[in-house]
């Protein structure tokens, strides 16, 4: 028996049915949806899927671009008791495989954004995998007799007015949200219900999200920034404006065309509005975007030319920075980085503007602001430093990664703590400062790459003999990849393949060659190193011959400082 006193994402659907009942809730190209269709979808799917024999706890794979049908089946599959997991379209097929043979799922769930992968599952025997459903155009490959079903199949024995009572899976999770584990391959992450709702209360409560929002998905529905968001806006009843993907130019017309007055970014999606705004003011005389209120921004720091120039494209956002993880369900801290009725609370504002850099990353590291109301945040100190591993508990917690038993090491002093792998410092204030992290990860334009994961594909190179990807400060992905080549002997390093041209050898490299060798090798786009350089030295380690990674770093970023100095 369903106990109605546990939490459920789904007890936005009331509120929805009556509060946007005839008013459009979602729009998704030429689509509409009021309140009350949306709901009917909903119930209508969820009826279609109890039908065909979807159980509590049975997990649903979906891959698809943003779009109200992505919506309804997060809200359907929950709603029976399923679990729904978000697959990044951006994935290689082999990075999707290994996300879906992890979760064992009965049901594949896909659009035209990952085509390719239906007719590549065909040869792939997943033994728990029972349905694939296509949401959206059929296109060519897609064809019927592979037994792939419709959404609107599901949904048309659907009678209007009985809507299914909503169930909950084991433990009350809802989503498994997938993430880069220590090797860099997916990971996923097991989200409940609960950690969901809170997480959309503190962003109602910090940031200022209202029933009376238009808000633009422009992050991914498989991230959890943009899930949780989506969650949020779903429980006030605010209207949703989906464009398939981030493209700056559809991101603009969408604000200028709906009147849009919340959004999420993360440092790479605000220099691309910025830079496409600026062109449009220099057009149009100055016009600014006064309709948008509210950006929250994630997946790193955003620099204070970044910042100043949001608040003159933006000048009634409030601006908000917000640290987290898959792993916390979003937002840890946030801090307001510029208020229309108020000031700037970045301690050290005038401080960090006067040394003129470019970079989120001072000495010190970087403040990431207070925590959420419902959220401990503690340092794990390692000797006399400030500084140390930063821990944090609470409600909007992980239950554990999806095959795993428990979250955390039974014989761990600080089991009931979990370790967020990042290292930093707590001031006075009560202020989070973010100083790196400490399995070395790097945050570029939103995305984890992981330097082990890249190195491995790198030296699969026969003309590679040692290589060490560092993540640099960059203004517009926060940080970006760089990978340092050792070459084996006898072979060259040539600056552009048109060098190439005018010499006769074959054992010889580049970036454009090593870029082409990543892709071969299906890196994922977002990982291939942005730079190459050639390291002709070795690499300085420990006593222990431990590489010292920072060091690398560090003169990596000396070299491009430099260079920067003589152009």
């Amino acid at each position: 028996m369903t106990n109605y006193s546990l939490p459920h994402i789904c007890q936005c659907l009331t509120r929805i049915a009556t509060a946007r009942r005839a008013s459009p809730l979602t729009v998704a190209g030429n689509r509409r949806q009021t309140g009350q269709q949306f709901v009917d979808s909903v119930f209508a799917l969820a009826r279609g899927l109890l039908d065909l024999g979807l159980l509590p706890g049975h997990v649903v794979v979906i891959s698809a671009f943003n779009s109200d049908w992505y919506l309804e089946w997060l809200l359907a599959v929950t709603f029976v008791g399923g679990i729904a997991a978000p697959l990044n379209y951006r994935w290689s097929f082999e990075e999707a495989i290994s996300a879906i043979v992890s979760v064992q799922p009965v049901m594949l769930v896909t659009d035209e954004s990952c085509c390719q992968w239906y007719s590549k599952l065909q040869n792939d025997h997943i033994p728990s995998l029972r349905w694939h459903v296509l949401i959206g155009s059929h296109l060519p490959g897609y064809e019927k007799t592979r037994g792939a079903l419709s959404s609107e199949e599901l949904k048309k024995h659907y009678v209007i007015n009985i809507p299914p009572n909503f169930l909950h899976a084991a433990e009350g999770v809802a989503l498994i949200c997938f993430t880069s584990g220590t090797t860099g391959r997916p990971k996923g992450v097991a989200i409940t219900h609960s950690a969901l709702i809170m997480q959309a209360l503190a962003k109602v409560a910090i940031v200022g999200y209202s029933e009376d929002d238009v808000y633009l998905h422009t992050a991914p529905l498989c991230h959890i920034g943009g899930l949780s968001s989506a969650i949020a806006m779903l429980m006030l009843g605010a209207r949703h404006i989906l464009i398939p993907k981030f493209e700056v130019k559809s991101a603009v017309e969408a604000i200028d065309l709906y009147g849009v007055t919340s959004l999420i970014t993360v440092p790479a999606m605000m220099a691309d509005l910025v830079s496409l705004i600026r062109f449009f003011r220099e057009r149009d005389s100055g016009k600014t975007r006064e309709s948008v209120k509210k950006i929250l921004n994630g997946g790193g720091g955003l620099p204070l030319e970044l910042i100043k120039d949001a608040v003159k494209i933006f000048p009634r956002a409030k601006l908000v920075s917000a640290y987290g993880m898959t792993e916390t369900c979003s937002s840890l801290t946030f801090l307001m980085l510029s208020d229309p009725m108020g000031e700037t609370s970045i301690p050290h504002f005038q401080s960090y503007e006067h040394s003129k850099c470019h970079s989120v990353y001072q000495p010190e590291g970087v403040c990431v602001g207070k925590p959420a109301p419902h959220i401990e945040i503690k340092i794990c100190l390692d000797g006399s430093s400030h500084v140390g591993r930063i821990l944090t508990r609470g409600p909007h917690l992980m239950l554990r990664y999806y095959d795993k038993i428990s979250a955390r090491p039974s014989n761990d002093v600080n089991e009931v703590w979990f370790d967020t792998g990042d290292i930093g410092s707590i001031d006075d204030s009560g202020n989070l400062w973010l100083v790196g992290r400490s399995n070395g990860r790097i945050k570029s334009g939103g995305e984890n790459i992981y330097p082990e994961e890249v190195e491995r594909i790198l030296l699969q190179h026969p003309g590679v003999k040692g290589c060490v990807v560092v993540g640099i400060p960059d203004s517009r992905l926060t940080e970006k990849a760089v990978a340092c080549v050792q070459l084996e002997e006898d072979w060259q390093w040539y600056e552009t393949n048109h060098e190439l041209f005018h010499v006769k050898i074959k054992q010889h490299l580049s970036s454009e060659i090593l870029h082409k060798h990543c892709k071969e090798c299906k890196l994922t786009g977002f990982k291939v190193p942005k730079e190459f350089i050639k390291w002709g030295k070795p690499f300085p380690v420990t006593t222990m011959g431990k590489l010292k990674r920072d060091a690398v770093r560090n003169e990596v970023i000396s070299q491009f400082r430099l260079l920067r100095s003589t152009l």
